[in-house]
């Protein structure tokens, strides 16, 4: 059975969880209720970790999974502590290591009302849901874009 997005009419194959030409989450269009994405953050060894989103989700963790961009698909940084930093810069929380990413380029912060994305001033902004934002309270199934990335944020 074919999926058709729910953004742009794209007919997706079943096992797609995203539309293939416009990005938009299809895994509710097709009744998919549990992610299939395998998702794994990197260790300060370089050794890969597998992350168990759902786990995370019941323990009330927030997550950025990468979707797209650079080769880094699956790889996703939980939202822990008050603050995540997003840049090209080697010591940002989530390095995206890319010239369409500024060093400084978002940082996603933590607030009474839920998590919030940014704009550090970056030369290519940044996206929430395909529209530009300065600051922007994040929803789960939201796509952020930092430059080339495309992310997803995962609330509780």
């Amino acid at each position: 059975m074919a999926v058709h997005c729910p953004e742009c009419g794209f007919v997706a194959g079943t096992a797609a969880n995203f539309c293939p030409k416009c990005g938009a989450y299809l895994a509710d269009v097709a009744g998919v209720n549990e992610p299939t994405t395998a998702t794994y953050h990197l260790q300060d060894s370089g050794e890969i970790a597998a992350v168990d989103i759902g786990a995370l989700q019941e323990q009330g963790v927030a997550a950025l999974v990468v979707r797209a961009g650079g080769g880094r698909e699956g790889e996703s940084v939980p939202l822990q502590g008050d603050r995540i930093t997003i840049g090209r810069r080697p010591e940002s929380d989530m390095f995206l290591d890319d010239v369409t990413v500024s060093r400084d380029h978002a940082l996603v912060v933590a607030r009474g009302d839920g998590w919030h994305i940014d704009d550090l001033g970056s030369l290519n902004g940044t996206y929430v849901n395909r529209g530009r934002i300065d600051s922007a309270l994040l929803h789960d199934g939201d796509e952020v874009q930092v430059g080339k990335f495309k992310l997803t944020f995962l609330g509780r």
